[in-house]
C-alpha cells in the first residue's frame, strides 16, 4: 500500500489540540470582526489603534498568555502565543505587536515585582516598551553609548535611544544603558544594565523627550527616538544585576523570533486570502483571472510557502515550550517566515495589477508591513549569522 504523506491539515492536527483550536478561533474571530475593519480605516490615514481594541484584548486574556495563572495570566505556552499572533497579524501587524507589550515584558522583575505587576500586565493595565537600540547600536546591541551614572541613591541617565515603539502609550520603559565607566573593547557587552522607568500613559516625564520616527508602515502606533537629559531614577529602578543587562536583553530572543515568524505568516496569509478573493472576481478576456494557469500556480506557490514556514514555526514554538535550546532553529523560523512574507505579499500586489499599487486594496499594507519583518527582531542577515554559527562554529 502506498504511503500518503500528511497534508497540511493532518500535520497541523498533531499540534492543534482542542484547547489550541479554541484559542485560535477566538483570536481569528476578533481579528476579522474587530481589528480588520479598524485597520482598513486607520492605516491609510496613519491613525492610532483605538483603546477599545486594547481593552478587548485584555478581556480575552491576550496580554497574559505567557503569564502564570498564579499571577492572573492564562499560563499557556509560546505555541498559543504564536497562534494568536498569526491571527492578529492577518488583520493588522501593529495589533499583533501589542501582544508583546504584555507577554514579552517582565524580564528581570524580582519575585515581589512579579507578584505585584504581572496581574496588572495580564489585565492590560501595565504595558511596557523597550528602549534598547541606538543609532549606532542596532544589530550591534553591545555597542550602547547611553549612560547611567550613580549619584547617591539615584541613577542619572544621558543619551539617546531609537526605534522605541509604543513608548508614549506604555506604562513603563525598560531602558538599557552603560553603567561601567569605560567600555571593554574585548567584551563590550559587559557593563550594560537595565532599568525600569515607570511613567504616565500618553507622554514622557521631565528629562525625556521624544521625536516620532517617520515610517512607511507599521502604522497604528508611534515609534520614537528618545533623548535622556539628566533623567533621574531611584536606585531601585535597576532591573537584575548591575552590568548584566545585555543578558537580559538577549534572553527572550527565541520567543521574540518565533513571535515575529508567526506575525510574518499572518501577513502572508492575509495577502494570499485577499488574492484568492480578487482572482475569483476579477475578469479579463471573458474569464476570472483565477482560471489562468499562471495565476493558479502563483497562488499555489504562495500557499505552499506559507504552510512550510508555519510548520517550522510550530516546531520551534513546541521546542521552546518543552524547554529546549533552539536559538538556531528560532533564527531559521524568523528568517524563513520573514523572507517568505515579502515574496508572498509582493506576489499579491502583482496579482492585483495596477489595483495592487493603490491604497484601495489592503495588499499594499501587507506588502509594506512584511518588509519590516526582515528588519526587526534581528535582520535577516543577523539570522543567517546565528544559523551559520551551528554548522561552521562562531566566526572570529
Amino acid at each position: 500500500m502506498t504511503h500518503r504523506p500528511e497534508g497540511p491539515a493532518k500535520a497541523a492536527a498533531r499540534y492543534l489540540t482542542e484547547e489550541r483550536v479554541g484559542i485560535q478561533k477566538l483570536a481569528r474571530d476578533f481579528a476579522m470582526k474587530e481589528v480588520l475593519p479598524v485597520a482598513n480605516e486607520l492605516d491609510p490615514v496613519q491613525g492610532t489603534i483605538p483603546d477599545r481594541l486594547r481593552e478587548q484584548m485584555a478581556e480575552m486574556g491576550f496580554f497574559g498568555l505567557l503569564i502564570p495563572e498564579e499571577h492572573g495570566g492564562l499560563g499557556v505556552g509560546v505555541f498559543e502565543y504564536c497562534l494568536v499572533a498569526e491571527e492578529l497579524a492577518r488583520a493588522w501587524l501593529s495589533v499583533s505587536g501589542l501582544l508583546a507589550r504584555g507577554n514579552g515584558m517582565g524580564g528581570g522583575f524580582t519575585p515581589e515585582q512579579r507578584a505585584e505587576m504581572l496581574p496588572k500586565v495580564a489585565r492590560g493595565e501595565y504595558l511596557g516598551a523597550y528602549a534598547l537600540s541606538e543609532a549606532e547600536a542596532g544589530s550591534d546591541v553591545a555597542n550602547l553609548s547611553c549612560r547611567a551614572r550613580r549619584d547617591g541613591d539615584e541613577w542619572v541617565i544621558d543619551g539617546t535611544k531609537m526605534w522605541c515603539t509604543y513608548a508614549d502609550q506604555s506604562d513603563y520603559l525598560v531602558l538599557f544603558a552603560r553603567t561601567a565607566p569605560d567600555k571593554d573593547p574585548a567584551k563590550p557587552h559587559r557593563g550594560i544594565s537595565a532599568f525600569l522607568i515607570e511613567k504616565e500613559r500618553g507622554g514622557f516625564p521631565a528629562g525625556i523627550t521624544g521625536t516620532k520616527v517617520r515610517k512607511i508602515g507599521y502604522h497604528g502606533w508611534h515609534t520614537w527616538e528618545l533623548a535622556f537629559d539628566g533623567f533621574r531614577v531611584p536606585a531601585s529602578a535597576l532591573l537584575g544585576e548591575e552590568g548584566k543587562g545585555f543578558y537580559l536583553a538577549v534572553s527572550g530572543l527565541e520567543v521574540g523570533r518565533a513571535h515575529t515568524a508567526a506575525r510574518a505568516i499572518g501577513l502572508a496569509r492575509a495577502a494570499l486570502e485577499d488574492s484568492i478573493a480578487y482572482v475569483q472576481q476579477r475578469v479579463q478576456f471573458g474569464r476570472p483571472i483565477g482560471d489562468f494557469q499562471s495565476i493558479r500556480f502563483k497562488i499555489a506557490e504562495m500557499a505552499a510557502e506559507i504552510e512550510a514556514a508555519r510548520q517550522l514555526m510550530y516546531s520551534v514554538a513546541t521546542e521552546i515550550d518543552l524547554g529546549g535550546c533552539c536559538s538556531g532553529e528560532a533564527a531559521m523560523a524568523k528568517f524563513v517566515a520573514s523572507e517568505m512574507a515579502e515574496r508572498v505579499t509582493s506576489a499579491a500586489v502583482q496579482i492585483h495589477g495596477g489595483a495592487g499599487y493603490t491604497t484601495d486594496f489592503a495588499v499594499e499594507r501587507h506588502w509594506r508591513d512584511a518588509r519590516l519583518t526582515r528588519i526587526f527582531e534581528g535582520t535577516s542577515e543577523i539570522q543567517l549569522r546565528v544559523i551559520s554559527d551551528e554548522p561552521l562554529g562562531k566566526a572570529p
